[in-house]
């Protein structure tokens, strides 16, 4: 149950109206980032929280100021625009002053909302229920929200540089306070999520032992830029490796054939292609001997040199697994070849003296 309140949670009055901020300020309303969104945003994590206490309570709270914050914006726009031309827009344009704000105000304003706020952005463009984040795992939502709230100050930090008005700057000063204390109070609710043990650093805290082990603590070079290696994310314990030449691991990235009645551009010739794409590296480029495996067997994951029957040494996970066979792989300078569950092929990378690292 909502319970509204007649009075406004900061006072909304400008000294003068200004048809022409009034439609900036319709992005701190229905823009991607404005108080409609971070409104719908809290709320639907609210009600999507499986678990009554603190967190929940913190969640309805804000969402629930977040309303109030949209009724600021409202009144503000409307007192802004009193006065705007609504009906005699011929004879307004006569005067030079009056042409100048009908040209920057939303007409929308004035023949949709009858000189008041709207439900859209600065550009007239309506709020989209899209631009709300609620997927149930708090670890995330929260750090979305951190996003949220410091977009929103930031667009309002640069709408508070575009007035002069006193009772706007007010208003503006006051939104700005609870956006700061909003991301505080997300990046600590982040961390207490952490030390009650319900989230780690990663959301969401599972299938590590299933995902490509191989690709979970790498950063790809793919831009001309030579700098991102030194970043502090490359470095120390735990740090990321940082491969400045990574190759691409999947075969071409042809479309099969298509169906007859789309009637797409094809030829006989490409089903070759086709062949070649639906076998991948796997055959392509056969395993060679010397090589190291990563494959389960019998309940286990384990390692063996190709080309050897016997497993080299086996594991309970696969992420143990992989880490040993990429160190046999490194150690020797041959392939190290991951194998899914079905035996095919799900991952390989070489590390001999002309490939990287």
């Amino acid at each position: 149950m909502f319970r509204h309140t007649k009075l406004l949670q900061f006072n909304a009055k400008p000294e003068k109206p200004d048809a022409l901020y009034a439609r900036k300020l319709q992005e701190l309303i229905g823009g991607a980032y404005g108080e409609m969104t971070v409104t719908m945003q809290y709320l639907f994590q609210g009600w999507n929280c499986r678990m009554e206490g603190k967190y929940k309570d913190l969640i309805m709270d804000t969402a629930t100021e977040e309303i109030g914050h949209v009724e600021m914006l409202a009144t503000m726009v409307a007192r802004l625009l009193e006065g705007a031309p609504a009906t005699v827009t011929a004879d307004a344009v006569e005067d030079p002053v009056m042409a100048a704000m009908l040209g920057g105000m939303d007409v929308q304003q004035a023949i949709v909302g009858g000189g008041g706020a709207l439900p859209a952005d600065s550009n007239g463009v309506p709020w989209n229920g899209r631009y709300v984040v609620a997927s149930g795992n708090l670890l995330a939502d929260f750090r979305a929200n951190v996003a949220a709230e410091a977009q929103g100050r930031l667009q309002t930090a640069r709408l508070y540089n575009m007035t002069d008005d006193p009772g706007v700057k007010a208003m503006l000063q006051f939104n700005l306070a609870r956006d700061t204390v909003h991301q505080k109070q997300w990046l600590a609710a982040i961390e207490e999520l952490q030390a009650d043990g319900l989230e780690s650093d990663i959301a969401p805290t599972a299938l590590f032992d299933e995902e490509n082990q191989e690709h979970n603590n790498t950063i790809w070079r793919l831009s001309d830029g030579p700098d991102g290696a030194k970043g502090g994310w490359s470095s120390g314990d735990g740090g990321i490796e940082y491969l400045m030449e990574p190759e691409a691991l999947g075969g071409p990235g042809t479309a099969p054939k298509p169906d007859p009645a789309l009637f797409g551009t094809y030829t006989t010739a490409q089903d070759a292609d086709d062949v070649a794409v639906a076998v991948g590296n796997e055959r392509e480029t056969p395993v060679a001997d010397g090589s190291i495996e990563t494959s389960f067997e019998n309940g286990q994951w384990k390692n063996r040199v190709a080309g050897s029957s016997r497993a080299a040494n086996s594991h309970d996970t696969k992420a143990d697994a992989v880490t040993k066979g990429r160190e046999m792989a490194q150690k020797r300078k041959v392939e190290h070849i991951v194998r899914n569950r079905d035996g095919k092929i799900g991952q390989r990378r070489g590390y001999g003296p002309d490939r990287p690292a």
